[in-house]
Order: structure tokens, then sequence, then C-alpha cells
């Protein structure tokens, strides 16, 4: 892609991508993979380079600045709007590389499309002033359209512990196996990626803990542009890019369901069967309440992490809190919705039951179940016991 790519915004580049995802869709989901074109669409709209520092080519935006464009994509087809959130946060992740690692990873423009996982799935030793890195790395999306991967291993020095590192992969050094089987976001293509005895540079790895803490090479916030964005820890933004997607899938289901709504009210009023319009009028009401809280919380932690300053440990535990709370409002309002839809809405042929999947796949992510991210809220917001706990 050339370096002249628009950047991410919520207008007709967005626009264009939702109506070819939507065209594509089913097919996408019978391909367990992205149609090529839409992948295009996402690069070109500016998916690949919002995050990439400025140095590098791209835009250094922030996060509220995508939170209307991820949820646009969402409400056609919540897969392609998974993809993007994925090459949102990946481009973020790189821009803690080494600065050589950096332009080593972007010095083709800043649209490569990065995708990973930080799961510690992989091992690696010390040779030739690098790693030697082995592992596979099952659910990474967008694998198959990938230009590069970051993935987290152990690195195991001798005479030293363990080290958690993410390790950047250029598409040459891995192989992809096909198994993404799951029954909602199909279309991500959320396949395994493997690595076998690979050669990673120094250069081309950094060490997760700055990943979490937010902590950049040599960066400096005030005078770097984009690296403010950057420099935020993993934790309080994490969620926010898994409930995008959903968000936009839920206010998609609203807009169909209106519709289906709307025709069998008239039905009624020529006398047709049905439960009457209180019922209805109560499921537009709590499904549509339950959306609207769900985006002004997502909303909140876009604005925090954009605020340029250092954010709490308190306020990263309530953004993991408030998107573990957004996933189950947003399952709840889809569910609603999706019962009130009658068998039409059940119909394969309907975008309503695509999305009402989707909503429980994206749902099911590790970072958004709501105990865990109680607890840890908890653990902050309440004073410690008389035990110290």
């Amino acid at each position: 892609m050339s370096p002249q790519s628009p950047s991410v915004s919520p207008a007709p580049a967005v626009a264009a991508v939702s109506v070819l995802a939507a065209g594509r869709a089913t097919a996408a989901e019978s391909a367990r993979s992205l149609d090529p074109d839409v992948v295009r669409e996402l690069v070109g709209a500016g998916f690949a380079r919002h995050f990439v520092p400025v140095a590098h080519g791209g835009r250094g935006g922030g996060f509220t600045a995508v939170t209307d464009a991820v949820a646009t994509i969402g409400a056609a087809c919540p897969a392609t709007a998974w993809c993007a959130s994925i090459a949102l946060s990946l481009s973020r992740m790189a821009a803690f590389l080494p600065e050589e690692g950096r332009k080593r990873l972007w010095q083709d423009g800043p649209d490569a499309l990065v995708v990973g996982s930080v799961s510690p799935r992989g091992r690696a030793l010390p040779k030739d002033g690098g790693w030697q890195l082995t592992g596979t790395w099952p659910y990474v999306s967008a694998v198959e359209h990938s230009d590069w991967a970051l993935v987290l291993g152990l690195a195991k020095a001798p005479d030293a512990p363990a080290e958690r590192r993410i390790f950047a992969l250029p598409r040459s050094a891995y192989s992809i196996e096909r198994t993404w089987s799951d029954i909602g976001m199909r279309a991500t293509g959320s396949h395994t990626l493997t690595v076998v005895d690979v050669h990673v540079p120094e250069v081309l790895s950094f060490p997760v803990d700055d990943l979490m803490a937010g902590r950049l090479p040599g960066a400096d916030t005030d005078a770097d542009t984009g690296a403010a964005a950057a420099a935020v820890p993993l934790a309080a933004v994490n969620g926010l890019f898994f409930c995008l997607p959903m968000l936009g899938a839920a206010e998609g289901a609203l807009a169909h369901w209106s519709a289906y709504a709307t025709g069998q009210l008239r039905a009624q009023e020529s006398g047709g069967p049905g439960p009457g319009r209180a019922f209805y009028e109560e499921t537009l009401a709590r499904a549509s309440g339950a959306i609207d809280a769900a985006r002004l919380l997502l909303e909140r932690i876009a604005g925090v992490a954009d605020s340029g300053r250092e954010i709490t440990a308190l306020e990263t535990a309530r953004a993991q809190r408030d998107c573990a709370l957004v996933a189950d409002l947003l399952v709840g309002a889809v569910d609603r919705l999706f019962r009130a839809s009658g068998t039409a809405g059940h119909s394969e042929s309907s975008p309503l039951q695509r999305l009402w999947r989707d909503v429980h796949s994206a749902a099911g992510h590790i970072v958004l179940q709501f105990g865990p991210n109680a607890s840890a809220y908890a653990a902050r917001a309440l004073p410690a016991g008389p035990a110290g706990r």
C-alpha cells in the first residue's frame, strides 16, 4: 500500500469497508477467512497505520478516533471489525520494538498488517546476538493476510530466570495451519501460527513487561507525535479492542430488529397476529439502553487512554471491569433482540443470527470474563482488610 493511504476516520472509506464487508460476509464465513478485497479496503482505510508512529510514516493516532470506525464496520460484519481491531492493536504493540526493529517492520511503509498473540506459547534460547524461537500459537486472527506477527515466548538465557518477551516475525518466518472452527466470528480466520527454530534478531524483540507497563523505548511522550497513545499500559486498553466489534454487532442487531419490529407492528395494525405493541416497545427500550450504556463506558476508556497523563492502577482495573461489563451488557441486549425476532430472525439467511453468534463468540475471550476482572478491580478499589488483604 502507498504511504499516502488515508488514516482511519468515520467517513467514506469506513463506509466503503462496511458495505463491501456486508456483501462478502456469507462467503467469508464459509471460507473462514476475510475476503482479500475486504482486507485491502481495511488497510486502505488506515487501520494498519493508525497507531504507527509518525516517524515511521503512520498517523500516531489515538483511541477515541477509532471507536466509531470499528463500531460502524461491526454493525455490518463483526468479523471484519475484529480484524480491524487486531490491526490497530498489534501495530500499536509493534511501537515497543527498539528503533532498528521498528524500521525493519515498517521499511516498506506503515500499512504492514501485523497480527499476533500474547499467549506464552513459545520458547526461545539466546543465539548469535538474538534468539532461536520455536512455538505454536492458536487463534491468531487474520493471520492468512498478515505481513508480520508479534508472538509471546519465554526466553531463557543460561544462569538467568526465564523472561517473557515479544518477538516480531516477518511472514516468511512462520507457517499457518487452518484450525479455526468456532461457530461465531468465523470470517476472522483465527488459525494457528507455528514457528520452528527461527532466529530472531535482538532488535526484533522486547520484554513483555514494557508492553504491560506502557514503557516505550526512548520515547518522549511530550515530543514524539503518537507516543502518548502508544505508551498506555496494555491492560488499560486491551479489552477495548475486543469490545468495539461487539458494540458494532449489537448496534447492527438493533437496526435489523427495529426494521423487523416495524413490519410486525404494521401487520398487527392490519389485524395480523402478534404479541402487541408493548412487547416491542419494551424490547427496544431495554436493548437500546444497554447498548447505549456500553458505548458510554467504552468511550470513557478511550478518553482516559487519550488523556496523555499517567493512567492509575485503579483506572486500569476499572477499564478491565468496564470491558467485561460491556461484554455482558451487549450479549444480554443481543439475546433479547434475537429472542424477540421470531423465526425470521433465526433463519440462516438473516444477518441477525450471524450477529448473535459473533457477539457470543467474542464475549468468550478470556480478557472479557467478569469474575477475574471484578476481583482485580475490587483489589484496587476496596481498602485492605485487617489481615492486609
